[in-house]
């Protein structure tokens, strides 16, 4: 991989799909590695688009801060409907990115854990503000023409027609198709890689995360996998010399990429609206219950120490705008309490003395030396960290009075991703190449300790 200054003649290029590895058992690169090379390659923008899902876009987005000044970042991902073609698709605002968080929301409800059932009518209703590039078949049909347009009577002006050369014996039908759908649908085609590597040498890999996904040896996978490593970022001047005759298929990458506004770094938390409709303002009110718990926890007086530290830390919450969450947080503590259900706050808000005295936290202030800056300080622009264990038996009646109190459209559990560890690695590729069960468990033997971080496969 060089980094030489590209010739000023390059044409423009923005690679606008692309799979990293949380497309599960698809991608074999990481959205950093993505993100780098597309920098390296001189594209104008590169857009991560996972199969139904935004997880890969933050990774991507944190890897494209140093490149800023060279590379546009797009936020996107790809939709695949029950009853239509997979849809590539990109919000060109804050907003549009909110309702593409909602529909993904909406499919992934109605599925089983992994899954997403999401329809076209879906995409429609949710359409306002996102631009949409529809990926034909391998070989695309008649069924797929009807598609196309269908689609273009809801998505007229927001709707393109993905267009790439595999190498995989197609080219010459999908062209053909392309051409003739642009002069009788006036749907325009737009270029695209399908992009599942960073670099050519990763289709081994790419391979056996394919026989994995469809349980088969890597013997037996035949047209499932891909037939070259023709997939992985190209240079604008490479994806030029595919299209010699259509230069404004690749000129509409720029098009769309620069009407891709939005950017990851717009977003803020927006706290819970926790006015109880009594009129009093949310730091009005957590202060009156700091100092109700204050005297509480110091019914013979509030020691002069202790009172210098809420008044300083209630002046900084209110600088800070922080007043919703620790209420937030109050009245979770505060049902659990009333329940009867073990809980207790701890890590760094164990250095408040305001979470002490909203019975969050139990160290005492006045009985040792807090480090609120530890905390909360002017310097970081987050929020603080409230970490507050529940008892396991009862922690699903909290979660449940959570979703009641702020609606199951506001309040969701945190995703974790689970990565690939050595051993369970070595299991999966050890199956793929059809070793022998004992030959597996030997060779999962020599790993030490819980395995090495997860590498290539999420």
């Amino acid at each position: 991989m060089t980094d030489f200054p590209l010739p000023q003649t390059a044409p423009a290029y923005a690679e606008l799909q692309v799979s990293s590895n949380f497309s599960f058992l698809r991608g074999a690169s990481h959205a950093e590695e993505l993100v780098l090379m597309a920098a390296t390659k001189g594209l104008h923008a590169i857009a991560i688009t996972d199969c139904n899902t935004l997880a890969g876009v933050v990774r991507g987005h944190t890897a494209h801060q140093p490149h800023r000044d060279r590379l546009n970042y797009i936020v996107g991902c790809r939709l695949d409907p029950v009853d239509g073609p997979s849809l590539l698709c990109y919000p060109t605002n804050r907003t549009a990115y909110a309702r593409l968080c909602r529909l993904l929301t909406l499919g992934k409800r109605r599925a089983p854990k992994g899954e997403c059932e999401i329809y076209l009518a879906d995409i429609i209703s949710h359409a306002d503000g996102l631009l949409f590039i529809a990926v034909p078949p391998q070989v695309p049909d008649d069924t797929f023409r009807t598609q196309l347009i269908a689609l273009k009577r809801h998505l007229s002006g927001r709707l393109w027609l993905a267009i790439g050369r595999f190498m995989d014996g197609f080219d010459s039908e999908r062209l053909t198709f392309t051409e003739a759908v642009e002069a009788e649908l006036a749907i325009p085609a737009v270029v695209t890689n399908d992009v599942h590597m960073h670099v050519r040498s990763r289709k081994p890999l790419q391979d056996v995360l394919t026989c994995i996904r469809h349980h088969c040896r890597i013997e037996d996978a035949g047209y499932r996998l891909f037939p070259n490593g023709e997939r992985h970022v190209k240079s604008p001047q490479d994806m030029a010399k595919l299209f010699p005759t259509h230069p404004e298929w690749l000129a509409r990458t720029i098009e769309i990429a620069d009407q891709c506004q939005f950017s990851l770094s717009e977003l803020r938390y927006e706290y819970p609206d926790e006015n109880d409709g009594s009129g009093e303002g949310t730091q009005e009110r957590l202060t009156r219950l700091t100092w109700e718990g204050a005297h509480k926890r110091y019914p013979d007086g509030i020691p002069d120490k202790v009172r210098g530290l809420i008044e300083a830390e209630l002046k900084l919450i209110d600088e800070l705008g922080y007043a919703p969450y620790f209420l937030t947080v109050h009245d979770i503590v505060a049902f659990a309490r009333s329940q009867n259900i073990l809980c207790q706050g701890r890590g760094s808000a164990a250095n408040s003395s305001v979470c002490f005295c909203l019975h969050v936290t139990s160290v005492d202030p006045a009985k040792v030396e807090l480090l609120f800056s530890r905390f909360i300080s002017n310097a970081r622009n987050e929020p603080p960290d409230i970490d507050v264990d529940f008892e396991h038996e009862r922690r699903e009646e909290v979660i449940q009075h959570i979703y009641q109190r702020y609606g199951r459209d506001r309040a969701g559990l945190t995703a974790t991703v689970i990565s690939y560890r050595s051993r369970s690695a070595i299991r999966d590729v050890g199956k793929v190449f059809g070793l022998p069960e004992d030959t597996i468990v030997k060779l999962t033997k020599t790993i030490w300790g819980s395995g090495s971080k997860g590498h290539m496969m999420k």
